[in-house]
C-alpha cells in the first residue's frame, strides 16, 4: 500500500474547490434576454464580494423583502447568480428560464454558499 502524499491530495482539494465555485448550464430552451439569445450561462461564484451580498440585501430591503437566511432566499440566491454570472444579466432572466434550469441555477449558489460556511 502507499502513502497519501499531502501535497498532492491537498491540490487536489483545492481544484475541486476551484472546479466548483464555476459553473455552466445548457439551457434547455434558449431565453432571448435584452436582445440576445442565450443557450448556456457561465457562473463564477469566486468573483463575487462582501459588497455584492451587501447590495443584494439593501436591493431586497428596498423590495421590502426581508433575508433572513440568504441560502434560504431564492430572491437572494438568482440575485447572487445574476452578479456571478460571466454576462452582463439582471435577475429577471431567471424568470425566462425553464423550472428546471432555475432550479439548477438557484441549487448551485445555494451549495456555492454551503461551501463557503
Amino acid at each position: 500500500m502507499s502513502a497519501i502524499n499531502e501535497k498532492e491530495l491537498n491540490g487536489a482539494i483545492d481544484e475541486s474547490v476551484e472546479e466548483n465555485s464555476h459553473f455552466t448550464i445548457t439551457l434547455k430552451k434558449p431565453v432571448t434576454y435584452n436582445g440576445k439569445e442565450y443557450k448556456e450561462l457561465s457562473f463564477d461564484f469566486d468573483k463575487l464580494t462582501g459588497r455584492d451580498g451587501l447590495a443584494i440585501e439593501d436591493e431586497l430591503s428596498r423590495l421590502g423583502k426581508a433575508v433572513i437566511a440568504p441560502v434560504f432566499s431564492g430572491e437572494y440566491l438568482v440575485r447572487m447568480a445574476a452578479r456571478a454570472c460571466t454576462e452582463q444579466v439582471g435577475a429577471d432572466i431567471f424568470d425566462m428560464l425553464t423550472l428546471t434550469d432555475y432550479n439548477r441555477v438557484r441549487s448551485e449558489a445555494r451549495s456555492f454558499l454551503l461551501r463557503s460556511e
